[in-house]
Parts: structure tokens; sequence; C-alpha cells
């Protein structure tokens, strides 16, 4: 029975450890949503926007823990990345010239 009391403690952790730079980013950023990705074995992406238009993410080992994670720090939560919430977003010319560079093969 230790052992899941152990990974339970270390999972918590991780949670608050999350919620914390999930908070600080919406602090930084005026507010902010995000959206949990799974992203296979590596576990799941969180993807946060900012209200001034800033982006960032983090990963989590598992998405079960991403969303506590997210839940815990209180901010919208969105199914998807797309719509109004991706619209968010604000990109400078280096991100447009690195997804053209993606999409052209550069």
């Amino acid at each position: 029975m230790g052992d899941t009391q152990q990974v339970d403690a270390k999972a918590e952790r991780k949670v608050a450890r999350l919620a914390k730079q999930i908070n600080a980013f919406a602090k930084a950023h005026g507010g902010a949503e995000g959206q949990v990705a799974y992203i296979g074995d590596r576990g799941a992406r969180i993807v946060l926007v900012g209200e001034d238009g800033g982006w960032g993410d983090l990963v989590a080992p598992t998405y079960a823990i991403a969303e506590q994670a997210v839940q815990k720090s209180g901010i919208t939560v969105h199914e998807a990345f797309d719509g109004e919430f991706a619209a968010k977003v604000k990109t400078g010319s280096y991100e447009w010239k690195r997804m053209a560079g993606i999409q052209v093969g550069g």
C-alpha cells in the first residue's frame, strides 16, 4: 500500500508545481486560458494563451496530472485549440517565418 501513497504524493507535487507555473504565466500575461493535448508516451501538453496574446506550453507526465493542474490553477480550459481561443495568440514575424519554412520544407 505504501507505494501508491508515494506515487500519489509525487503526482500531487507535480500538479502543484504545474499549477504554480500556470498561475505565474497568467499573472505575467494579464490572465490566461489553456488547452490540454495528449502527446502519447510523453504525457500531455498544456498550451497556455495569455490575455496579451503571449503563449507558452508546459508538459505534464500524464493527461490526468495536466487536467488536475489546470483545474487547480482555475484558468479557463478549452477542448480544442481553435476559434476565438486560437485567435488570441499573437504571432510575430519570427513565428510566421518558422511556420512558412516548415510548410515549404525549409
